[in-house]
């Protein structure tokens, strides 16, 4: 049953989210004492780490690189924050600066009006089988719906054929329910990598699919490039991190695992796609206790056959295929700001500004640390034009 629109709350800024990237740019708001309005379709905040995140979670980047802005991480905390002590965090966070996120509001609609110069957003709520609309009117407009929004599984020829368990890596907590049985870990993100570590350490006969060449980097490694980035060009800084890669992890074709012609920042900045993490699985991956194999051609039954020819049985598939944004699907007047995928047009530096009042935030491919950076230029700027208006 629906029911007729309701609401038409009107405030300075609207903010499409409240995973880490909006509740960061609240926060940011909130210091220049700018009204804001921040909307989730979950029922809580950082929705993605306390539902969609296996259990042996951890920041990769040390605490002091990655904590949101006004407020670092408590000392006591590791130098790499667990999931569970990094919710606590944002708990923490949430109640200092009174960020209150109006839940199950899922945007369906937001526009720019040129005559009023303002953005027209529309929300449903469902609750006890009723849809209701509602309406909210801003200055401004702030999506921060992140890189992560809809899990993604590929089509794969006789998936429907398959009498294991499925999970996407958003499912996927932990190796224990999974002892002594054959896993195929689809997808080599940082995710698949870390999810195949931890079925190999629960005892799983552990094999993952890597088709694509990739970039292998230690914490140390990562640390030290985010150092230097301030210092050298990234093309410099590039080929030095590659040989370092080489040096610390060896020739790993033999293992079937390619490096790409490009660099790891370059890749980043350029197609969003991160290096390899790496707290263990390369070891794995040497030692045979991890199996790489090249993409799937098809499943029979428990039968999956591969690119290579050869054909191997599993008892569960992990699918960590990553996401899909739907952004383009509900914003009008965003074509400057974002590309087809949800994905910002302009290059970085200069990706989380658009027009007539349009921003993004956590879209810059560089974690917290850039969600944060974005958070912080954000406020600033609508501070500025706020003044300017101030004084005309």
């Amino acid at each position: 049953m629906d029911q007729p629109p309701i609401g038409g709350e009107t405030t300075t800024v609207i903010i499409l989210g409240a995973g880490i990237s909006g509740i960061a740019a609240a926060a940011c708001l909130s210091h220049h004492s700018i009204p804001c309005l921040v909307l989730e379709r979950e029922d809580c905040s950082a929705s993605l780490w306390r539902k969609m995140t296996y259990d042996r979670l951890h920041l990769h980047v040390p605490k002091h690189l990655c904590h949101l802005p006004y407020m670092p991480f408590p000392a006591t905390y590791p130098r790499y924050t667990s999931k569970d002590d990094f919710l606590s965090y944002i708990d923490d966070y949430v109640s200092y600066f009174e960020i209150r996120p109006l839940y199950e509001r899922d945007v369906v609609g937001a526009e720019y009006n040129e005559e009023k110069k303002g953005w027209s957003v529309k929300a449903v709520i469902k609750k006890d089988g009723v849809s209701k609309e509602e309406r909210y009117w801003s200055r401004f407009l702030v999506v921060a719906t992140g890189e992560n929004t809809d899990p993604f599984v590929p089509e794969v020829q006789g998936l429907s054929t398959f009498s294991g368990k499925v999970v996407h890596s958003t499912e996927y907590r932990s190796g224990k329910e999974y002892e002594n049985k054959k896993v195929l870990v689809v997808g080599c993100g940082n995710s698949g990598m870390e999810i195949g570590l931890d079925l190999a350490n629960h005892g799983a006969n552990t094999s993952i699919v890597i088709r694509s060449p990739v970039h292998v980097q230690s914490r140390e490694m990562l640390r030290l490039s985010l150092a230097l980035m301030k210092y050298i060009p990234i093309q410099v800084l590039d080929s030095f991190m590659t040989i370092l890669g080489r040096i610390t992890y060896g020739d790993l074709t033999r293992y079937g695992i390619c490096m790409p012609k490009e660099g790891a920042i370059a890749m980043r900045l350029k197609y969003g796609k991160y290096p390899i993490i790496d707290v263990g699985s390369i070891d794995k991956i040497k030692k045979q206790e991890i199996q790489v194999l090249p993409g799937i051609t098809s499943i029979r039954g428990n039968d999956i056959l591969f690119e290579n020819g050869r054909s191997y049985a599993f008892d569960a598939i992990v699918f960590a295929t990553g996401f899909r944004r739907s952004t383009m699907k509900w914003i009008q007047g965003g074509d400057y700001l974002f590309n087809d995928e949800g994905l910002p047009k302009p290059s970085y530096p200069n990706h989380w500004k658009g027009k007539n009042g349009l921003y993004c935030v956590g879209l810059s491919r560089s974690g917290i640390y850039g969600a944060t950076s974005d958070a912080e230029k954000i406020a600033n700027d609508i501070k500025n034009l706020l003044d300017d208006l101030d004084t005309a």
